[in-house]
């Protein structure tokens, strides 16, 4: 199994990058690149769409999509990406376990149910016999929170990871290889994962996960050097977020947002209301409390750097994750 050599790999590739941050904070009058998934809706997009950020901001925002929270981090490494939304915290973890000084500025998005593992139906494995994965084929995206999440599986249910076969694949590559056969097991999220099921059943629901103290929820991050030097556009971003959110979560702008996210996502109306039903976007002042970035989040980020070093997947942890998280932008943007 190639997943340390791998992984080990891409932490001190990350380390390497993080230098360019410096020289990537200043002057963005002419506008900055935000990143943010596909097949992934969530109410931030109706602001992407109707042009609410570039007029709170003032400056043109170039939108790209990614495929993975790991691609996220070695874009804003590389001064391509100013911030990242909805990036899983695993990736964030590696990121900044190997130097990278990124902070997070928000909870974008919790989703027990939206990320998961499934096994080939094939196969008929499940919690009674699920230790008869040994052996086969597994395609996971290494460093984000799908990944973090097989860990945790394979170790609560005792599969030896040095048992199996594990290749690292976005999710809309793996599920497409699950599909065909080609592996046994395919870990992931959103659409690719709504495609995975198709094929196979997952071994623990999300109210499963969470009894076992594995939690899936993203984040709103971005390079510290950029969050400092552009503190009212890093407010503004936040405060439009935080707005579209509560706009979705008490009912007042889904039937206004529903088919605006949908098109954004670039999935039907039905597939968007259904994904965001297994959806939490948190307020602003449940972020700021202790169950979140007042001090729960912290705590998560050490210990799902623990089972990645555990894992033999990142060669060491920071003592602690407090540093990353930045919550003065987002308290200031509550005031907005």
């Amino acid at each position: 199994m190639k997943l340390k050599t791998y992984m080990t790999g891409a932490a001190a590739g990350l380390a390497l990058l993080s230098g360019a941050q410096a020289a990537m904070a200043a002057g963005h009058s002419d506008g900055i690149t935000v990143a943010y998934f596909l097949e992934w809706p969530m109410p931030f997009q109706y602001a992407k769409v109707m042009g609410t950020y570039e007029e709170a901001l003032g400056v043109p925002i170039n939108w790209v999509a990614f495929d993975t929270g790991t691609a996220m981090s070695a874009a804003m490494a590389s001064g391509d990406v100013q911030i990242a939304v909805s990036q899983g915290v695993p990736p964030f973890v590696v990121a900044t376990s190997a130097g990278q000084d990124l902070v997070t500025l928000d909870v974008a998005v919790s989703y027990a149910d939206n990320d998961n593992c499934v096994v080939a139906s094939v196969l008929e494995i499940d919690q009674t016999n699920a230790g008869e994965i040994a052996g086969k084929k597994v395609a996971v995206p290494l460093g984000t929170a799908a990944h973090y999440g097989f860990l945790r599986q394979m170790d609560h249910f005792g599969v030896d990871l040095a048992s199996l076969d594990i290749v690292d694949m976005a999710p809309p590559d793996g599920a497409a290889a699950f599909g065909q056969g080609a592996v046994d097991m395919f870990c992931g999220w959103g659409g690719s994962l709504r495609r995975a099921v198709e094929f196979g059943n997952v071994l623990l629901t999300g109210a499963e996960k969470e009894e076992l103290g594995i939690l899936v929820f993203d984040v709103t991050s971005a390079p510290a050097s950029f969050v400092a030097e552009n503190p009212e556009m890093v407010e503004a971003f936040l405060a439009v977020t935080a707005e579209m959110n509560a706009g979705w979560n008490d009912g007042s702008m889904v039937e206004e947002m529903l088919p605006v996210i949908a098109q954004d996502a670039g999935m039907d109306v039905e597939a968007t209301a259904e994904t965001m039903a297994t959806f939490v976007f948190p307020s602003v002042e449940e972020q700021l409390s202790a169950k979140w970035l007042g001090g729960a989040a912290q705590n998560f980020m050490l210990g799902v750097a623990g089972v990645f070093v555990e894992a033999g997947s990142i060669p060491s942890a920071l003592g602690t994750y407090e540093g990353n998280i930045d919550t003065g932008p987002l308290a200031a943007a509550s005031a907005m």
